[in-house]
């Protein structure tokens, strides 16, 4: 085979490849021009033919030749390599071991504990001594974990094989039925509880149950059909289930409020919480808000554009201005979605958002914020730049149609929720406080894990309570890292990384790997 037909026949099959991808890809998703794709197809093909037909008596040839002793030659240097580079890798392995130091180059440092657990710990007025109740084979997998914890001289713990120390058993008491699955006796001073699954989360939330003092409790307002917290349809994508485990996780105790049986919210609310309601209240529940919020309560309210609730009413004589439109942004937002925003900043310095590194993310969001007269309040979520809130739903709801008009809609950034003390004419032993966003969905089971809306979501109910110092980012968990892009960046990373720079590093290849073969002794 000649060199120049050598050469023809590499890229031929290069473009010819890269061509049958793209006609793939382009039956499900038309990303590109098909004269591109055709234009792969056609001149790979033709280059492999002509690469064929410029060689055929050379090909005879060199199937007759001796370079089965040249890949043979080769292939032992080869094997040689590998044999050196797989004794390297034992060297450091022993090396490893025998002098151990931890790193962590995860994203989310999932092998550090988590701010709220060193916070929780920096805390401890008295010592935990956690003991763990697993077989001696087990137990090194449950000690690293616990290591991290010892780090704070306010922590200790040990490990007991529950077969050799039923001593230990007895003494605290344990479920001899749960002792073969393994657990964790978490003591603090005289106090006590049992962890029955092993991790980060369930531990932190055995001390914090340790201890807070005193219950904490949470109501989720039902009878306007708000977004299923508990019982039927909580754990549908559109439920909340996920965010009462949450609270639960917090040691908050959750239950649902009925105004319309109650007439009044229970005084042992710590936190009353509205999730999306779409249809109005009737005057008394209106009332016993207004009386709860007077009292010095604390109230979160989630309230979805184009919903049919009046408690915009009620909002705008606490202070808050409720915008009766849509919020956009075709640049901030998932995968070019407009109406499904990403937060771009937080309010300045506030315990709810201070330590965000990160977005969150909004579904069919409206603009709420401050009134000129309430000084306590504060914009707690802001849009970017490039968002607008459409104030002309009639026509987006007709058209499906939307666009900034200087003349009627708000351009970003546009605030989509409020924090702070509420207007009130009254004067409670304690400042009421309020949260207010306007969305819902941030909230749901589809949503509430994705970016900062669980910590968002959660951190919100622990400033209502009060609790600033339980205020954190909550145990990390593993995930893959994100880069938010708009939809046009998205399709020219597409494009980009599919066929651009793949089909270029391999024709760089197939030049590299034919000037070699044409160099002097090749």
């Amino acid at each position: 085979m000649t060199p120049a037909a050598t050469l023809l026949g590499a890229i031929g099959l290069v473009l010819f490849g890269f061509g049958l991808v793209q006609f793939v890809i382009f039956i499900f998703q038309p990303i590109m021009n098909p004269l591109w794709l055709w234009a792969h197809l056609g001149l790979g093909a033709l280059m492999i033919l002509a690469s064929v037909g410029m060689s055929l008596d050379g090909l005879r040839e060199r199937m007759r030749s001796g370079e089965g002793r040249r890949a043979g030659r080769y292939g032992t240097s080869a094997l040689l390599q590998a044999v050196l580079w797989i004794g390297i890798l034992c060297g450091v392995a022993f090396l490893g071991e025998r002098y151990s130091k931890r790193f962590d180059w995860t994203e989310q440092q999932v092998h550090t504990l988590s701010e709220q657990t060193q916070s929780l710990l920096d805390g401890l007025e008295a010592g935990i001594h956690i003991t763990g109740f697993y077989n001696s084979l087990d137990q090194p997998i449950y000690r690293q974990l616990l290591e991290r914890y010892a780090t704070s001289d306010r922590v200790t713990f040990e490990f007991a094989d529950p077969n050799a120390r039923p001593d230990l058993v007895e003494a605290y008491g344990l479920d001899v039925e749960a002792l073969p699955r393994g657990l964790l006796h978490v003591a603090y001073g005289a106090a006590s509880v049992v962890v029955n699954e092993f991790g980060e989360s369930e531990i932190t939330n055995a001390i914090v149950k340790l201890t807070r003092s005193g219950g904490r409790k949470v109501y989720f307002a039902t009878g306007h059909n708000e977004r299923a917290s508990l019982g039927e349809g909580a754990e549908e994508p559109n439920g909340l289930s996920r965010a009462v485990a949450a609270l639960r996780n917090e040691t908050y105790e959750v239950a649902e409020l009925r105004l319309a049986v109650e007439g009044r919210v229970p005084e042992d609310a710590d936190v009353v919480i509205l999730a999306g309601p779409t249809r109005p209240l009737l005057d008394f529940e209106h009332a016993a808000l207004r009386s709860y919020i007077e009292s010095g309560g604390a109230l979160f309210a989630m309230l979805d554009p184009r919903s049919n609730t009046d408690l915009a009413d009620d909002l705008s004589a606490w202070g808050i201005e409720v915008g009766e439109n849509v919020v956009f942004d075709r640049s901030l937002a998932l995968f070019g979605r407009a109406t499904s925003p990403f937060a771009a900043s937080y309010a300045e310095n506030h315990p709810i958002t201070r330590e965000f590194a990160e977005t969150t993310l909004f579904h069919m969001a409206r603009t709420l914020e401050p009134g000129p007269d309430a000084s306590g309040l504060a914009s707690l979520v802001r849009t970017g730049d490039s968002s607008w809130a459409e104030t002309n739903l009639a026509e987006w709801t007709a058209e499906g149609a939307a666009g900034y008009d200087a003349d009627e809609d708000s351009l970003g950034p546009v605030s989509l929720g409020v924090v702070g003390v509420p207007l009130i004419d009254a004067a409670p032993e304690r400042d009421p406080r309020i949260v207010a966003i306007g969305d819902s969905d941030f909230v749901t089971n589809e949503l509430i894990d994705g970016f900062m809306n669980r910590d968002l979501f959660v951190n919100s109910v622990a400033w209502l309570m009060g609790e600033v110092e339980h205020i954190a980012i909550r145990p990390n968990t593993s995930r893959a890292s994100r880069f938010q892009l708009t939809a046009e960046q998205f399709s020219l990373l597409q494009m980009l990384s599919l066929f651009v720079l793949p089909e270029a590093i391999a024709i760089v290849g197939v030049l590299a790997w034919w000037s070699r073969r044409r160099s002097p002794g090749r």
